[in-house]
């Protein structure tokens, strides 16, 4: 029988209509119909295909299940005879949604385009967030922004409409607290090009970061393939309290699994610790779930859920969830492939960094950390909000901290700047008086938007290459990533915390037992904050951000101009030519961390996001060269000259050469942007042989026709040095599960085998021989047509 709200809303709507129309039974036997979002109301909500699905896998496994597991597999194409093994199958799924924040659907929409079809075969959203850059606050930063980026805001807007894709506007607030806010739902699998995707796993739904040619193949209807994730367990007891936020749960969950701790496995959270966390606070936990390496994070269904929907306007979503809450919690008596318990009661403040997430202190440890390390203690800019953390409980304990620091007459030592993470929210916390304290305070308030968090960050206050500490709320600290100076040691932390330490102006301070000197000369300490988790009045959506689809796009024109320097019609790979990859140059091989950012650097270069040819000029830039130790300076070894990495790549490319990088561990962590995959294949790249990969990285690699491969040994990681040449031989015998063999050969003439692993499946070996998935897809339409 339909939830209670909704057969009221059915009974009134049989009475007002006319009962004469209406028989009350025949209304209250109608299976209650839920639409996905307010914006989609013919979209929606299958949770009997859920249940379906599960039960027929269920009793396939004849196991109890993990709430990943249901979600997952509830998705499957075909559960009676999908092969299923954790960490070993590839799982062929129907995701409910797809998501693109405007640096990345710039190139998935143009590969949309190149596909040829008319329309988007599930509903799909744009979200303007990135290409916001903060320099003097919110409303003239994004009067700047539409001006500069007109053009790629015309191409998506008008590409959003042509092929049916929801488009909100630059202002409307971060892609990942939009999907909260509207989209996300419990049990939902949505598919994200951006890699903080995870971030919905705070309302129970499976949410995965994936590349632009991953999100075109759910755009055209086609199954998703996703390596059938392992399943690590984090039971939470006890209760968050005093200074201890949820931040500290992830930032304590990566110091344990490090960054690659979480590859190929989905976190799930669990035990009796769970009703202590808001849903926001569940949200911020699975966002951050990306810095070690996982598929997603998940929480099970509850109150703090349902209490979130409710406030947003979804009560309807929350009863039907009520009604199938057995599929949206785990099995009792599952099993998970690793298990971590932490005991929040007892979890304390943590700060992570500087340059990786996972180096994890205690914040009443890290100044004397710091000053043992030799890293700067005073604090020269403190930043919260990202799509991590800037919930209206975010900024309402924040603003707790700064409303006490203001009563003695304080402001902040530290620079102190505020992204709010949605129109909704910016527009709550002005009426609510949050905004006006953090001002008061001497905050600054970014336009909504990623700002800082990505780079996009017009910094002032200091010269390239001056070592300096800033403290954020956000989710990546890697080198030069908020600002472009290598020099800049950054934190993570929690918001409270980013403004404790903002207000004092050093690391070496722990507002748990430190006291600052108030304007009259008496010392007092500050209180652990409280806030409200969601505002007492319902939110306030502000300004209206959103351009719904028209029923029929197939009118609207999409303008690329031939000779746009921001958008560039893409022209498709050249296929395999049947033969051994012989003989192929080293362009680099990287020493140490290479993620996304080292890879394919974003801030300056997001504006050329949308023009493979110009944004390959960043190719590898960042990257440590293990030959001089220098970043963007590698040997030609056709010239014997050092140059930049890009024109070394573009020179190899003139002269018809094939060439291949070699990497370290977890080779590609951090963004899903699929442009550090585009990029080497753009500029002739044919191999990238590692110890290991973050996984979105390896299969945007793959979908765009290169061949990801690993040591068999990783010690032969140091056979190979810059100077070599290296063939791939037995590739016309290419097949799952086979390692490939890899000669070596070294300028003296002298040569040595090792073996190459992968794992690739069929269906992405085929994407290697067509040149790239997006080839492949091509050829299919053809056949079938």
């Amino acid at each position: 029988m339909a939830p209670y709200c909704v057969l009221a809303a059915r009974l009134r709507h049989a009475l007002n209509g006319g009962i004469r129309r209406y028989h009350v039974a025949s209304v209250l036997c109608q299976r209650a119909k839920v639409a996905m979002s307010h914006f989609e109301p013919n979209e929606y909500i299958n949770y009997e295909k859920l249940e379906k699905n599960i039960n027929i896998v269920r009793k396939r496994l004849d196991r109890p299940l993990t709430l990943s597991e249901k979600i997952v597999y509830g998705h499957l194409d075909d559960p009676a005879k999908q092969e299923i093994e954790r960490g070993k199958t590839y799982l062929r799924l129907r995701p409910d949604r797809v998501a693109m924040q405007d640096a990345t659907a710039q190139m998935a929409m143009l590969q949309f385009i190149s596909s040829g079809l008319p329309k988007v075969a599930v509903p799909s959203t744009i979200h303007c967030d990135h290409l916001i850059e903060a320099q003097s606050g919110g409303e003239k930063d994004l009067r700047r922004a539409k001006d500069i980026n007109q053009e790629v805001y015309n191409f998506l807007s008008t590409a959003g409409a042509k092929y049916g894709v929801g488009f909100w506007k630059p202002g409307s607030g971060i892609i990942h607290q939009i999907i909260l806010e509207n989209y996300s739902y419990p049990g939902v699998m949505l598919i994200g090009t951006d890699s903080h995707t995870p971030n919905g796993g705070g309302l129970g739904g499976i949410c995965i970061g994936v590349g632009g040619a991953d999100a075109v193949d759910v755009m055209a209807g086609i199954p998703w393939e996703l390596k059938c994730p392992k399943v690590i367990g984090v039971k939470l007891t006890g209760k968050l309290s005093g200074w201890s936020s949820p931040k500290d749960v992830i930032l304590k969950v990566a110091g344990i699994l490090t960054v690659k701790g979480g590859t190929g496995a989905i976190i799930e959270y669990h035990g009796p610790g769970v009703d202590s966390i808001s849903c926001t606070g569940m949200a911020t936990i699975c966002n951050m779930g990306a810095e070690i390496g996982a598929t997603t994070s998940v929480f099970p269904y509850n109150t703090r859920m349902k209490k979130y929907l409710g406030k947003t306007g979804r009560a309807d979503i929350a009863a039907l969830a009520d009604e199938f809450q057995q599929y949206l919690v785990p099995d009792a008596g599952c099993q998970y492939d690793q298990v971590i318990e932490i005991n929040l009661s007892e979890l304390k403040p943590h700060i992570n960094g500087p340059f990786t997430p996972d180096l994890a202190h205690p914040v009443s440890d890290v100044g004397a950390v710091a000053e043992k390390e030799g890293w700067p203690v005073d604090i020269r800019v403190g930043l919260i909000g990202s799509c991590t953390n800037s919930s209206y409980e975010d900024m309402g304990r924040s603003a707790a901290v700064a409303k006490q620091a203001l009563a003695h007459g304080l402001k902040c030592k530290s620079k102190f700047t505020i992204t709010p993470g949605s129109e909704q929210i910016r527009a709550t916390i002005e009426r609510d008086g949050y905004a006006q304290i953090l001002r008061d305070v001497g905050g600054l308030i970014l336009a909504n938007a990623c700002g800082p968090c990505i780079g996009q960050w017009d910094r002032k206050d200091i010269k390239k290459g001056e070592k300096n500490t800033i403290v954020t709320s956000y989710n990546r600290n890697f080198t030069g990533r908020n600002d472009a100076n290598p020099e800049t040691h950054a934190f993570v932390t929690s918001p409270e915390i980013v403004t404790a330490l903002s207000i004092a102006g050093t690391l070496k301070f722990n507002p748990e037992t430190d006291f600052l000197t108030g304007a009259d000369g008496k010392k007092f300490k500050l209180e652990a904050p409280d806030a409200d988790e969601l505002p007492r009045l319902d939110f306030d959506p502000g300004q209206d951000t959103y351009q719904y689809p028209p029923k029929d796009g197939s009118g609207q024109h999409v303008d690329v101009s031939p000779t746009s320097q921001r958008l560039q019609l893409l022209e498709p790979f050249d296929k395999w030519d049947g033969k051994d990859l012989e003989d192929m140059l080293i362009l680099i091989k990287v020493k140490g961390k290479c993620t996304t950012d080292h890879i394919s650097a974003a801030g300056p270069w997001l504006k050329f996001r949308g023009h493979l040819d110009n944004i390959s000029n960043n190719l590898l830039i960042g990257a440590i060269n293990i030959e001089n130790g220098k970043a963007n300076s590698v040997r030609n070894a056709l010239t014997q000259e050092f140059g930049p990495v890009p024109d070394t790549a573009r020179y190899y490319k003139k002269m018809g050469v094939k060439w291949a990088v070699i990497g370290d561990e977890n080779y590609g962590e951090g963004s899903s942007r699929e442009h550090a995959a585009l990029e080497p294949r753009h500029l002739g790249g044919r191999v990238i042989i590692t110890k290991s990969f973050a996984r979105i990285h390896e299969t945007n690699l793959k979908k765009q026709g290169l061949l990801p491969l690993t040591f068999a040994d990783p010690a032969d990681y140091n056979k190979i040095h810059p100077v070599d040449k290296l063939s791939i031989v037995g590739l016309a015998d290419f097949a799952p599960g086979k390692p490939l063999k890899c000669i070596i050969k070294h300028p003296n003439g002298s040569q040595e085998t090792i073996m190459l692993n992968h794992t690739f499946n069929e269906s992405q070996i085929e994407w290697f021989q067509a040149g790239s998935a997006l080839n492949r897809m091509k050829e299919l339409q053809q056949k079938s047509s």
